[in-house]
């Protein structure tokens, strides 16, 4: 019997799950399983908690349990860089399941660079995005973001039925967990086929600081949308079809004597 690939979907910062909500049933249309970890430090955390990205990958792989298929690693926004780590550390433990790895309008940063440093290289000027809204919560230890804020820059092109409720979803977010810079190698996750998938119309990773990501990590598959940040709730059955047709890509290459499935994303 034929396994099903799986795509493990990665949220970003301040947001959880659900924001995979409108791609997963295309997914699995195409037949592709799904996993999509919740992750630490997005909601609450412990008075004297640090969760750093060692602890972040950790928890992702620990939820990887009963995959047993080719797998990608998909991740959104910040939790593009959770995708690399988690992609790096199974290839480096010898785990034959990944076949690939991708990132959705997002942080493909080279090893070692955080985010600001990245927008330094792009010539952007500080505060970047979303980082001019974000407020300190009562701890100090992470931010928020108001929903007014999170609706303009991350969800502008989505429809207000969907815009409004996802950026009243948004949680606090440790700062410990977001302030993240991935660390990865040639051999490791930059050995595995990779995508990324901009946004062109994205106003929190602006698309400077996005082409600037591709030329610093050359090599992937770049697919371009005329998305904001989230292209999830605004372009929910383009983005699935771009997702579905590189998972089922990658598959086939890991298993090229299995035929390839439609990827059924035009729902």
């Amino acid at each position: 019997m034929t396994r099903n690939p799986t795509a493990v979907l990665i949220h970003g910062a301040w947001a959880g799950p659900w924001v995979w909500d409108l791609v997963t049933p295309y997914l699995a249309d195409a037949g592709i399983d799904t996993r999509c970890p919740e992750l630490p430090g997005s909601g609450t955390w412990e008075p004297t908690e640090t969760i750093a990205l060692p602890d972040l990958v950790e928890h992702v792989v620990g939820d990887l349990d009963g995959i047993e298929g080719p797998m990608v690693v998909i991740g959104h926004s910040g939790g593009g860089v959770v995708a690399t780590a988690v992609a790096e550390r199974l290839c480096r433990t010898g785990d034959t399941r990944p076949a690939g790895f991708g990132v959705v309008a997002v942080m493909l940063l080279p090893a070692g660079m955080g985010f600001g440093e990245l927008c330094d290289t792009a010539g952007l000027t500080a505060p970047v995005g979303i980082s001019a809204f974000t407020e300190p919560t009562a701890d100090g230890r992470g931010t928020v973001v108001d929903p007014a804020a999170a609706a303009a820059v991350f969800f502008h092109d989505a429809p207000p039925a969907l815009s409004v409720p996802a950026a009243r979803r948004l949680v606090p977010q440790l700062e410990s967990a977001r302030l993240i810079a991935p660390d990865w190698t040639p051999d490791g996750a930059g050995a595995l086929p990779r995508l990324y998938v901009e946004a062109t119309r994205d106003r929190s990773v602006p698309l400077a600081a996005q082409r600037a990501m591709q030329r610093l990590s050359p090599g992937a598959r770049i697919v371009t949308l005329e998305s904001d940040h989230a292209p999830q709730l605004s372009r929910p059955a383009e983005l699935s079809q771009i997702l579905a047709e590189f998972v089922l890509d990658v598959r086939d290459r890991a298993e090229p004597s299995r035929s390839r499935v439609p990827a059924g994303a035009d729902r």
